[in-house]
């Protein structure tokens, strides 16, 4: 059964009213989520209380923002076009506050802080170690997530600063490199290429390469990185060298230690993935060995841009013990 809708303002000759900032955190939750209970829950909300709060939004704006039935929630065409801009305000408003706080003091409260699974591992040790040490007061937020969820985390506003593999190619964005690493191939301890120094790209022509699932962003570049070697089913995403594919890196060194192929691994996950596998061995490319850069990444004209960039040279000094090439 269709709940009746009241008659808005809006439709009675009325004047829209300035609607406030809960209303507009109500709205966009229900927006995201298109359901009352998981929207009530994610903003810490009662769910009569939140659904209070978006009538009243409607009943201000003289506009239709939802459809509701018994079993759905659906935004209305102009609801869609109002939840991108409560979104907006929202952001702004988010800014505002974080501005504030940041000229009041650098490095305290939140930083809501993504990094990509193939880096997490690996470099939060140095990450959380220099917070400590040298941020105290700030409260470090950890989210390990794919590159395209971490971008549209940082465009919503619900990331501050990323952790990954540039360039990103997205728009808006301001990037800040913090070093270059090289990948190296991983193989079963007898494998013909075991190491090896010095090895041509071109090997990868004959081998078994195991890779990532969807969605890793060094997928990508190891896909780009045989293309470059001319192996022919590296043209595209979907047509790569192999039939069996990993959720991580773990995973992927498993794989090879039990003879299903080998792999590449960037340097700074060396020593943890394979130290203890004496079935493992390394191998290392000629030079220049192919190579992936990592750094951090932030809204263009951030609240906090300079309190970031600051960040980064620390970042950069504290990772001088790792087996990278520092970017200034």
């Amino acid at each position: 059964m269709t709940r009746s809708t009241p008659t808005l303002p809006a439709q009675r000759g009325g004047k829209a009213k300035t609607p406030s900032l809960a209303q507009l955190r109500a709205f966009a939750a229900v927006a995201d989520h298109l359901h009352f209970r998981e929207a009530a829950s994610a903003i810490g909300m009662s769910q009569p209380a939140l659904s209070g709060a978006v009538a009243s939004l409607e009943e201000a704006l003289g506009v239709r923002l939802l459809e509701r039935t018994t079993r759905k929630v659906l935004l209305s065409p102009a609801g869609e076009r109002m939840a991108a801009r409560a979104r907006e305000v929202l952001n702004a408003v988010g800014e505002l506050l974080e501005e504030a706080e940041a000229a009041r003091v650098p490095f305290t409260g939140p930083l809501r802080l993504g990094v990509i699974p193939t880096v997490a591992p690996y470099l939060l040790p140095t990450v959380l170690g220099l917070v400590r040490d040298r941020y105290p007061r700030l409260d470090l937020r950890v989210h390990e997530e794919q590159t395209a969820s971490l971008l549209d985390g940082l465009a919503r506003g619900r990331l501050d600063l990323l952790l990954l593999a540039l360039p990103t190619g997205a728009p808006g964005l301001r990037e800040l490199p913090l070093f270059d690493e090289d990948f190296v191939l991983v193989t079963p301890e007898s494998h013909p290429c075991a190491g090896r120094t010095g090895l041509p790209r071109s090997a990868l022509r004959e081998l078994d390469l195991l890779l990532l699932d969807e969605g890793h962003c060094m997928r990508d570049h190891t896909l780009d990185i045989c293309r470059e070697a001319g192996v022919a089913h590296g043209a595209r995403s979907g047509d790569a060298p192999v039939s069996t594919t990993a959720a991580g890196l773990s995973t992927l060194v498993q794989l090879v230690a039990g003879g299903l192929g080998v792999t590449l691994l960037p340097r700074t996950a060396l020593r943890v993935e394979t130290a203890r596998n004496e079935a493992l061995a390394t191998s290392r490319f000629a030079d220049p060995a192919p190579a992936r850069r990592i750094g951090l990444a932030m809204r263009a004209g951030a609240a906090r841009e300079e309190e970031f960039v600051l960040f980064a040279d620390s970042l950069r000094s504290a990772l001088g013990d790792l087996p990278v090439r520092l970017v200034d």
